[in-house]
């Protein structure tokens, strides 16, 4: 199924967007996008300042003015930042009309646990945005139509879950660890507590490239993609992924319901959200 591309010169103005990881490559350019079209665009960093340089670069090179585009920090290898973030947006932007979770980090080559005890990829990429995501629940449902843009990748399909290790502290590999992160991040799309879908931007000469090919196409073109799902003109279904501009059937897992359940239970108890 394809649905059509609106034209970019359709407006925004009146909707607010969580960005995360705007501050460099295909957070970076669709903070642009979404800001050029009137949208108030909430960018994240993994520090204040570095989200307050994002927010000068966009102010020097576009028309966009400052006051479109409040800056937080938050960095996502420390849970308590990632609800200290939560908290801040729920109090000062009650409702949200869009959360892009886009902030994304290369598994590195060497096994790295975060302070929280997770394996880093696995945080940074779905835990943290987990929990964001439930923390911000309340603003994205506080009128009908929020919705949450998880930036994938067509790397999911490569993956499993390792239901025992997640943190494969046994067995690490830094591809199998980033694609378990991705293909995690495309399940949680099926979540029915807020209505998601998730995107592959396609091949993106970003710092997560080395992972994929040799060449890819701008940030710019790949974060196309991820805008035109945050176009409240754009019909989407709960769970569904896109490849680029295509809607297409993600990896089997994604859309098990037990697999939806298991992933979500393993969630709430690594960030600390399970029933004592």
């Amino acid at each position: 199924m394809l649905e059509s591309a609106l034209p970019a010169s359709s407006s925004l103005t009146g909707r607010t967007v969580l960005v995360t990881g705007a501050t460099s490559g295909i957070g970076f350019a669709t903070a642009r996008r979404l800001a050029e079209r009137g949208a108030t665009v909430l960018l994240h960093g993994r520090t204040a300042e570095e989200a307050r340089a994002a927010a000068d670069r966009l102010i020097a090179t576009t028309d966009v003015s400052a006051t479109q585009l409040p800056v937080f920090g938050a960095d996502f290898t420390r849970l308590d930042e990632v609800e200290e973030l939560a908290a801040l947006i729920v109090r000062d932007h009650p409702h949200l009309d869009v959360l892009v979770n886009n902030a994304g980090t290369a598994a590195p080559e060497r096994h790295t646990v975060t302070t929280d005890g997770n394996e880093i990829a696995f945080q940074v990429n779905f835990l943290a945005h987990y929990l964001l995501t439930c923390l911000l629940e309340p603003a994205l449902t506080s009128a009908p139509g929020g919705r949450v843009v998880n930036v994938s990748s067509s790397l999911h399909r490569t993956a499993s879950i390792q239901w025992s290790d997640p943190n494969r502290a046994r067995r690490y590999s830094r591809l199998a660890a980033y694609a378990q992160s991705q293909l995690a991040l495309t399940v949680f799309a099926a979540d029915p507590r807020v209505t998601a879908v998730s995107v592959h931007p396609g091949v993106c000469d970003t710092a997560l490239l080395p992972l994929y090919a040799n060449e890819g196409v701008t940030a710019a073109e790949g974060a196309a993609h991820v805008v035109r799902l945050c176009d409240p003109a754009v019909e989407i279904v709960n769970g569904a992924y896109y490849d680029r501009a295509e809607r297409v059937a993600p990896a089997p897992a994604a859309t098990e319901d037990r697999t939806i359940k298991r992933l979500n239970k393993l969630a709430d108890v690594l960030v600390g959200r399970a029933a004592a």
